[in-house]
């Protein structure tokens, strides 16, 4: 198993490496829901997008937030926990300092985190928000957006009502510079049972569209 454990602001973090053969593989990192409502790395959403971004040959990293697993700590309101996204790349980014390009990707909650986290590190390239809790956390911090991304959810979410994904989408495409993608996986719940393979599948091809672009 490719189990790591890494220091994080509280102690240690626990998280499920997969490098690439080549040395410049692009990386990325995947963030889980929320740590009080049963989220850990092992989601299903968290689990496809992490074999989803090494099947299309980056170099991958999903943890378990403080208090989570075998992470250490406790639950910190979303602040301690982007210090730990935050921990958690610079120990990606230390096993691969050749990597060629950084992306961030979080479902739930932890696109909430992987959101704020683009703000922080300028380097990070693109990203993917898998039903971002607009309805629940403020989102007006993207101002502006550093990066193009795709923003992804379920017609069919009870949890975050797609009205407000389609609010925060509309907002951002007012910006200049980037270009915000937006997909709504028809029938999909905010867990896609039914709808992950047709939210894998969007998400693969939208990545690869992007490397594409920037390796001409």
């Amino acid at each position: 198993m490719p189990e790591v454990i890494f220091p994080g602001p509280e102690g240690r973090l626990e998280g499920r490496y997969h490098p690439q053969k080549a040395k410049d593989a692009p990386i990325a990192i995947i963030l889980h829901p929320h740590p009080q409502f049963g989220g850990t790395m092992n989601n299903k959403v968290v689990y496809n997008l992490h074999y989803a971004f090494l099947n299309m040959g980056f170099t991958c990293l999903r943890f378990n937030f403080r208090g989570v697993g075998r992470s250490q700590g406790e639950y910190d309101q979303g602040v301690g926990e982007l210090s730990d996204a935050a921990a958690a790349l610079d120990y990606l980014q230390a096993l691969n300092p050749n990597a060629k390009h950084c992306w961030v990707a979080g479902f739930s909650f932890g696109a909430w985190i992987g959101m704020q986290l683009l703000m922080r590190r300028p380097e990070i390239a693109g990203f993917i928000s898998v039903a971002p809790p607009a309805n629940m956390y403020d989102f007006s911090f993207l101002a502006p957006c550093p990066s193009s991304g795709l923003i992804i959810n379920g017609s069919a979410d009870k949890v975050v009502p797609p009205s407000d994904v389609t609010g925060l989408t509309e907002k951002l495409q007012q910006q200049k510079g980037i270009t915000i993608t937006h997909e709504v996986v028809d029938g999909a719940g905010h867990f896609f049972d039914p709808g992950m393979d047709e939210m894998i599948s969007t998400v693969d091809g939208y990545v690869r569209r992007r490397m594409t672009e920037t390796t001409r």
